[in-house]
């Protein structure tokens, strides 16, 4: 018995699961493909959005759009996929649950999704590890798209919040506690106002005004007697793409906007967009937020997911950490203050732009996009033949802490959710001088779907390159939209940036407020900088991540108000000194 305990375990060290510490966006769970005919006219891929994750019977659980199932977790790393369709037979749509509210009213879990009609049920279950649910209302009558049911505790009620439009507002209504049916008057409770808060303009740099902006997404937490009521903004194709938060006092207002806004922002770096998600605590009791990360490259909703480190500060704000939000960051387990940068692990990326060799090149799908930062952009093998590589070389010997590959969808066959998968299966391979190879991962055998698999090394290893060979794909072309490598190199981090100047009001069009250009001297030693800004000195909690750069362009600013910047430069030796905080009236 002693014999097989002990193989179960070197097992799981070879595999790196169970002793990992970390994670890394987006999240690597086995995402569906898109089930719809037309969003599929580039190329079938895979695509969801819209997340809901609860911690529930000391379980995570995981739901979002169109994946005829859900996961749950123990750790909030390893996801288990649980198959199942909400919807019933005579229901003949593509949205089998779109942007679904997942909540709990004491043991029970509740699920529905989005509709116009009247005709969709609320599902409940009292054991949602397994495939055990049943009808607790038949058919709603509330007729609600991105619905989100809440449950207050404290005063034993159930409002439902709901809304989806560049037109109307967010709207919020009173359920009955017996029947969960709509009672009492449907309450407008938000509107976006764009003529004054920046970030909420419509477009990849909020400067299209083509189409008004889009609301969407109601959620609702309460924290410490107050309501937040949370939505998404301007439009999920954009790497702007952010939830910003209303507070109140009342469950269905009035609420006021919070003072920073967006809490949940991320338009740069390799995982893009932060809007439209949930806000939820973990076994610790800590806050986190998932959202919708953008792709958008077949189809404006080819979409992943990202989880961010998110918390309540000393007067009652919500935010979430961003910054180096796509690189290795710590999970629950490892109990971390969500302030700062205490949730990074400070394993840096060690391959941005650096040399490539592939083993075959699929037209256009060149090899510096398996390294330029960018989920958009990919290169493709010619073939998914065991045999096609990549070899990264790092540029000097470092440090390899982790490593995550991005897989991309070229001439992919499926379309839903497969039955089964054959996983991807691949070897990684370390070597100091690119000739003479020590294998660091063996996945030659894996049986799981895992689209951007993250691999958090037992031990650091020491090498130069890295090489990727690939010995199977679930479907398509061994394609990437990147292999990123992580740890810590062996030359100097970046100087302190200097001539950091946040220009407000110019030069694009004068008196413009809510847009704000950056300038700074380029740092020699980085290959990007964060740029960080706030309403107040002490409270700089969004940031911005900017790679190849000396100047970046704004446009997400509240017109009427003062803000804060500073800058700090980094590259895959660490990150340096911050400049000092520059403020603009």
């Amino acid at each position: 018995m002693k014999k097989y305990i002990t193989a179960i375990a070197i097992l799981a060290l070879s595999f790196g699961y169970s002793q990992q510490k970390t994670y890394c966006n987006p999240i690597n769970i086995d995402y569906g493909y898109c089930p719809i005919p037309d969003f599929v006219k580039q190329g079938k891929h895979r695509a969801t959005a819209d997340p809901v994750i609860t911690y529930f019977q000391d379980k995570y659980y995981l739901f979002s759009t169109n994946q005829w199932g859900y996961w749950h977790s123990d750790n909030m790393l390893d996801w288990t996929f649980i198959p199942r369709k909400f919807l019933r037979p005579e229901h003949k749509v593509y949205d089998e649950l779109c942007a679904p509210s997942v909540s709990f009213v004491n043991d029970t879990l509740l699920v529905v999704g989005s509709t116009h009609t009247k005709e969709f049920p609320i599902w409940m279950s009292t054991n949602p590890k397994v495939d055990d649910w049943k009808e607790l209302v038949h058919k709603f009558e509330a007729g609600a798209w991105d619905p989100y049911i809440f449950w207050d505790k404290e005063k034993d009620e159930v409002y439902l919040y709901y809304g989806s439009s560049n037109l109307y507002p967010l709207y919020g209504v009173k359920l009955n506690r017996k029947t969960f049916q709509p009672e009492g008057d449907v309450i407008p409770v938000l509107a976006l106002n764009d003529d004054e808060h920046g970030w909420e303009r419509f477009g990849e740099h909020n400067d299209n005004t083509f189409l008004q902006p889009f609301t969407e997404g109601a959620f609702m937490t309460k924290h410490n007697g107050k309501y937040y009521l949370q939505y998404g903004a301007p439009g999920t194709e954009f790497s702007g793409y952010a939830d910003g938060v209303y507070v109140g006092n009342n469950p269905l207002g009035p609420f006021e906007y919070q003072s920073f806004n967006p809490f949940s922002y991320k338009p740069g770096g390799f995982a893009r967009g932060a809007g439209h998600g949930a806000t939820y605590q973990d076994n610790n009791n800590d806050y986190w937020h998932v959202s919708t990360v953008v792709i958008s490259t077949k189809n404006n909703f080819e979409r992943r997911l990202g989880i961010w480190p998110s918390r309540f500060d000393a007067d009652g704000e919500l935010y979430s950490n961003t910054a180096y939000g796509d690189y290795p960051t710590f999970l629950p387990s490892q109990n971390k203050s969500h302030s700062g940068l205490s949730s990074f692990s400070g394993w840096m990326l060690l391959n941005y732009n650096k040399p490539l060799q592939v083993s075959s090149t699929l037209g256009g799908y060149q090899a510096n996009y398996i390294n330029d930062e960018d989920i958009k952009t990919y290169w493709s093998a010619k073939t998914a033949n065991k045999g096609e590589y990549v070899i990264s070389d790092l540029g000097e010997t470092s440090t390899i802490n982790a490593i995550q590959i991005n897989y991309a969808d070229q001439d992919t066959e499926l379309m839903g959710k497969p039955s089964s998968t054959t996983g991807h299966k691949y070897i990684i391979y370390s070597s100091m001088d690119g000739k003479k190879w020590t294998e660091l991962v063996d996945k030659s055998k894996n049986t799981k779907d895992v689209p951007h698999d993250y691999i958090e090394l037992q031990k650091p290893v020491t090498a130069r390159f890295i090489k990727l060979e690939n010995h199977g794909m679930p479907t398509g072309k061994f394609a990437l939209s990147g292999l990123r490598v992580f740890g810590k190199g062996s030359g100097q981090m970046p100087g302190m940036v200097q001539n950091f100047v946040p220009l407000r009001s110019a030069p694009r069009i004068k008196g413009e407020r809510r847009n704000v250009w950056f300038k700074w001297q380029q740092e020699p030693n980085a290959d990007g900088y964060v740029i960080y800004f706030g309403k107040s000195p002490e409270k700089l909690y969004g940031s911005i991540m900017v790679y190849g750069k000396n100047e970046y362009y704004f446009s997400g600013l509240d017109r009427s108000d003062a803000y804060y910047f500073r800058i700090e430069a980094f590259n895959n030796n660490g990150i340096g000194p911050s400049t000092e905080i520059k403020k603009s009236e």
